[in-house]
């Protein structure tokens, strides 16, 4: 259906039409002609229809994906992907409305949110990574082992992987598309993208711009559908050559059993159930809306999000009076109200989840001071949350809920709060508030996690390496290390005349 609300004229002119996939810089419908509606979590409406793509689309995009990588993608300089990849910054930062306005559609996340965190890293992201195509170097190394007599100029140079198939989450579908696509296509590969099924939108304006920005045809494609269609059909595509998934620890199982037949190269980020501690001198000036922001920022769905909350017992009825009265106070409203700071969550199936582990916590005497159920009875709102008289053992302790729902742990030695935070099978994120350095210094060494953030949380950089230990994932995103992802080393040996 046609959406009547006032929109940005690039966000109304995308859902004016069907949502198509792109391949082989052509936007087309699915082969079967199959379309499924995206809906608005605030209001239940539907916004669009969307390509309802299959294996035979997936194909068709990864044969252009291997033309692209063997004709005109291979043939530009490190410098040209530069240029492009710049290009495709400038037009994101051009268009920053329309894509602040979709994301919010489709996602329920705020689009004060959107504006001011969202689309601003994309562009970052994207700007970040137009700087290393000309900086993926080899070095030449001396050749002295007795096994190989004579002398020999060694060297090794760093080419991409191949072909990559790029699937991505529901909760930051644009910033996901930038995580993944600008590393890669900076590392000289070919991408087939597919955008998760319950969040199309931006990825298909994106889909729009890159060709306006210079990126040959089939150097990015994109098919829409869902992970039991699309997913598995790239997962288990023979002439894909890398995965890049960011989703469920589930699914990310899944896709490594998939994966095993032809050993292509996988990188996951998962999920995440993170521990936050807040020590006896801490800041709660700083360290109360902290903890706050860390579970409730964009409805709790968050792979980092702050879930368990660890505070000293000469301070937690303090911190939890405190994050209660925040909790009580957030505005929750449609996602294009400017002035609410929490949305709904992404869909009915989510809200159904969230709720059923409420449901989980009351029947296991975890006590509510904040929220507890339902916000409203249009769209799918949760109220933010704070659950009390937690323990281990406990479904909300100990599984991702993947929504506005706290637990909080009272402790009294470092000792027992560092055996606490790390007693889950997760471990992308973790939180410490304390004025002591040496003390911060001492935990974070001791956390098994793949990012700790002390007196803060939440703070990426696309130069800064993300992922998780456990099963919270393999290898890691962002800056240099993201590139033994997304480049083979070549040693190539030659003796001396």
């Amino acid at each position: 259906m046609t959406v009547s609300l006032h929109l940005p004229q690039g966000a109304q002119r995308l859902l004016n039409a069907p949502v198509t996939h792109l391949i082989g810089g052509v936007h087309v419908a699915s082969e079967s002609g199959a379309t499924f509606p995206t809906i608005n979590p605030s209001t239940t409406d539907v916004l669009a229809q969307v390509a309802d793509g299959t294996a035979e689309d997936v194909d068709l995009a990864v044969a252009a994906a291997r033309r692209a990588i063997a004709g005109p993608w291979k043939d530009l300089t490190p410098g040209e992907r530069s240029k492009i990849l710049w290009r495709i910054a400038d037009l994101i930062e051009q268009h920053a409305e329309d894509f602040a306005v979709l994301e919010a559609l489709d996602t329920g996340k705020s689009v004060t949110m959107a504006r001011l965190v969202d689309v601003p890293l994309v562009v970052e992201w994207f700007r970040y990574f137009a700087g290393w195509p000309t900086k993926l170097v080899g070095e030449s190394i001396p050749v002295t082992a007795p096994a190989s007599p004579g002398k020999y100029l060694a060297y090794t140079c760093r080419e991409p992987v191949g072909v990559v198939g790029a699937i991505i989450a529901w909760n930051f579908p644009l910033l996901l598309v930038s995580w993944k696509l600008a590393p890669a296509l900076a590392a000289g590969n070919t991408v087939v993208l597919k955008p998760a099924e319950q969040t199309p939108l931006t990825a298909a304006l994106f889909g729009q711009l890159i060709q306006e920005a210079g990126i040959p045809d089939g150097v990015v494609n994109i098919v829409q559908g869902t992970g039991e269609s699309v997913g598995a059909a790239l997962v288990a595509h023979p002439g894909v050559d890398k995965i890049s998934f960011t989703g469920s620890t589930e699914v990310g199982k899944l896709i490594v059993h998939a994966s095993a037949d032809n050993l292509k190269k996988v990188t996951l980020e998962l999920g995440g159930k993170s521990p936050n501690i807040i020590f006896a001198d801490a800041d709660l000036e700083a360290a109360i809306p902290g903890a706050a922001n860390a579970i409730f920022f964009n409805q709790g769905e968050a792979c980092t999000a702050a879930s368990r909350l660890f505070v000293h017992a000469d301070v937690y009825d303090q911190v939890v009076a405190g994050i209660a009265k925040i909790a009580r106070h957030i505005k929750i409203g449609d996602s294009l109200d400017p002035d609410a700071l929490i949305g709904p969550v992404v869909s009915s199936e989510q809200l159904d989840r969230v709720l059923g582990y409420l449901k989980a916590a009351e029947e296991e005497g975890a006590r509510v001071v904040a929220g507890g159920g339902r916000h409203g009875d249009t769209g799918y709102f949760v109220e933010p949350t704070i659950l009390v008289d937690t323990r281990p053992g406990m479904k909300v302790v100990d599984e991702e809920i993947f929504g506005p729902v706290l637990t909080v742990q009272r402790f009294e030695t470092t000792e027992e709060v560092i055996e606490a935070a790390n007693d889950t099978s997760y471990g992308l994120a973790a939180g410490i508030w304390t004025q002591d350095l040496s003390l911060a210094h001492k935990v974070a060494a001791e956390l098994r996690a793949g990012s700790v953030w002390v007196n803060s949380y939440n703070v990426l950089d696309p130069a800064l390496p993300f992922g998780g230990y456990k099963q919270s994932g393999w290898g890691r995103e962002h800056g240099a290390a993201v590139f033994d992802s997304y480049t083979e080393t070549k040693t190539v040996v030659v003796p001396h005349q």
